[in-house]
């Protein structure tokens, strides 16, 4: 084990080594960056993570992330809000984005429902789906959930909630590789496979 010479330089590299990916290593290379810097750049870089933390607020009618009630994507009246791309967290709508080939709007779970890992439906934004589904307003759902074991039960689940409605339910084409996550796929595989969807059985 590693022997600090500053309790303090310690502690930072525990709190660094608590984000996702980061090891011990890494967190003391970011640490000693940091430390490296002037005071005020490092001051202006922690308080810009603590005002995003209290600021940031969640779409009332998605959930994607939003510096205000309603986010731009919802607000966008050029947006087809008719069509609603269903997927598991905000790094999933940013993808999609990317890719510049869908216009509709989207729903934000905020997970997979995955008992092992304790998620259940109740756990994720499903209600809201449905209510807005039921509203009479949405033409078609396209599930576009991470082509794994967890994300075929969600979609298997939404399906069950929706079937009593109108509207049309499409998955995205498998061009995304099975056990591959959504946000790691090429924009390019991505937009084909919004385009490509297919009907959900």
């Amino acid at each position: 084990m590693e022997q600090y010479p500053s309790a303090l330089l310690e502690k930072a590299v525990s709190e660094f080594s608590k984000l996702p990916g980061i090891g011990r290593k890494t967190a003391l290379r970011l640490v000693l960056y940091m430390l490296r810097q002037p005071v005020d750049n490092v001051s202006a870089f922690a308080d810009t993570i603590s005002y995003a933390r209290k600021n940031i607020k969640y779409c009332s009618v998605c959930h994607n992330m939003s510096d205000t009630d309603t986010c731009s994507i919802c607000a966008d009246t050029r947006r087809d809000a008719s069509t609603v791309c269903v997927v598991e967290n905000v790094q999933d709508v940013m993808a999609v984005e990317a890719t510049q080939q869908y216009h509709g709007v989207y729903h934000v779970l905020g997970g997979v429902i995955s008992p092992m890992d304790g998620v259940s439906p109740g756990d994720l934004e499903i209600a809201s789906l449905v209510k807005r589904v039921s509203e009479g307003n949405v033409r078609e759902v396209i599930f576009a959930l991470s082509s794994t074991m967890e994300g075929d039960t969600t979609n298997f689940y939404l399906s069950r909630q929706l079937k009593s409605y109108n509207v049309k339910l499409s998955v995205i084409a498998r061009g995304i590789a099975v056990g591959n996550e959504l946000e790691y796929a090429d924009e390019v595989t991505l937009g084909r496979s919004i385009l490509n969807r297919t009907p959900l059985d």
